[in-house]
């Protein structure tokens, strides 16, 4: 029993040298402060303030009618009507047109052709060409959803009128042109809002990015400077693995915790994001996400030799690891390799299990099978932070010089 306490004790003094020196590191590196701090508090923030007009109204679009007709008028009318767009110009020709749109003065077209009343009065298909500014998402999205609702309206107004024509009654009619009712309910973003489609992926990959480029840098300068990353202290001769790792780790595991406090409860709050579960369930998902990133980081900062390849890493893997996560595409429609390589990344599983539950309401029970697999990055990922320790250490024992070259 003595043994197992001196042990134990021994142990815990250990870990605090460990984890001591590591903080030591950390806050002695101006680099890894500002990608911890600056870029881990201020990138959600700047991120919020950029997408913070998170929808557009009454978007000015220009209208061209070669039609002239009572339908083609109608038609403009209703789309004038719409909350996304506001018809800003009538232009007689393309021309004048594409000048307002290069004068920044409107943010699409719509052209009605001269045929388009020709054609729907002898049963043919009508055609209505948009033009969109793509300097924006947004103004691509508010002209594409406007002109469709429209579209369907018109199209809906057309067969009731054929109908009527062809002595259909009233309720006949109602149940030929809309045989199915449907009602449109948007619970989780009624207003299409594209902040919430996107910070919500954006905020937890910044927990996991920052954190692995300021591990790295932080392994970088460790090797320019002839210094291994898995020397075990001396007091340990040889031993300790799981005190070295876990006190190592306990120092990004502290930081990130506050930091990720901020980014996944704060900061949504600032921005008036929905928030549809407690902050306990927020702060369980954050302790296993912290937790696979720090094993994370630790196993792939090993691979790190200079103090400069963060940055390639920051241009070439943000990206990637966005998308990765499945919040603007599919998961089901990844081809095998990209879908297997997402695995590989603590955030493809927060940012579901996230979105889950603080946009669309999920308990921590639904985001079950995301939790499982962060606790398996947990497991897999601490078990080679080990072996890397313990491998570095063998070969620096037995060959000083090679893994400084």
């Amino acid at each position: 029993m003595k043994r197992t306490i001196s042990y134990i004790k021994q142990w815990c003094r250990d870990w605090y040298s460990v984890f001591g020196q590591e903080m030591k590191q950390i806050f002695s590196d101006s680099g890894v402060l500002v990608i911890f701090f600056l870029a881990g508090l201020a990138y959600p923030v700047l991120y919020g303030f950029i997408y913070g007009n998170s929808s557009v109204d009454d978007m000015p679009v220009a209208i061209v009618d070669h039609c002239g007709s009572p339908g083609s008028r109608e038609f403009t009318r209703k789309l004038d009507a719409t909350r996304e767009l506001h018809i800003a110009c009538t232009c007689a020709d393309m021309g004048e047109a594409e000048r307002l749109m290069q004068q920044r003065k409107v943010k699409g077209i719509v052209m009605i052709p001269a045929d388009f009343e020709e054609k729907i009065a002898s049963a043919e298909q009508a055609t209505v060409s948009t033009y969109a500014d793509m300097s924006s998402f947004l103004y691509y999205k508010n002209l594409t959803m406007g002109v469709n609702m429209v579209m369907l309206d018109t199209m809906h107004s057309i067969q009731a009128s054929r109908f009527y024509a062809a002595g259909y009654g009233k309720e006949d009619v109602s149940r030929l042109v809309q045989p199915v009712r449907y009602e449109e309910n948007l619970p989780y973003n009624r207003n299409f809002a594209y902040n919430i489609f996107f910070l919500s992926a954006v905020l937890l990959l910044v927990i996991q990015q920052t954190m692995f480029y300021g591990m790295s840098m932080l392994t970088g300068t460790m090797r320019e400077e002839k210094r291994s990353i898995s020397v075990l202290p001396v007091s340990l001769k040889g031993r300790g693995l799981s005190r070295t790792v876990a006190g190592r780790g306990a120092a990004y595991w502290l930081i990130y915790m506050g930091i990720g406090v901020y980014v996944a409860v704060l900061t949504p709050w600032m921005f008036g994001m929905p928030r549809n579960c407690s902050f306990r369930e927020i702060l369980v998902l954050l302790l296993f996400y912290v937790s696979a990133c720090v094993v994370f980081s630790l196993t792939f900062s090993s691979l790190v030799r200079r103090r400069e390849t963060v940055f390639v890493l920051f241009l070439f893997m943000s990206p990637v690891c966005l998308f990765l996560t499945g919040f603007s595409w599919p998961e089901s429609s990844f081809p095998g390799f990209w879908k297997a390589f997402s695995y590989l990344f603590p955030s493809t599983f927060a940012v579901k299990a996230f979105i889950n539950m603080n946009t669309a309401g999920a308990g921590l029970s639904m985001a079950a099978p995301q939790l499982a697999a962060l606790t398996v990055q947990i497991i897999v990922y601490y078990i080679l932070s080990c072996m890397i320790v313990f491998t570095e250490n063998r070969l620096k024992s037995r060959h000083p010089g090679r893994l400084l070259r």
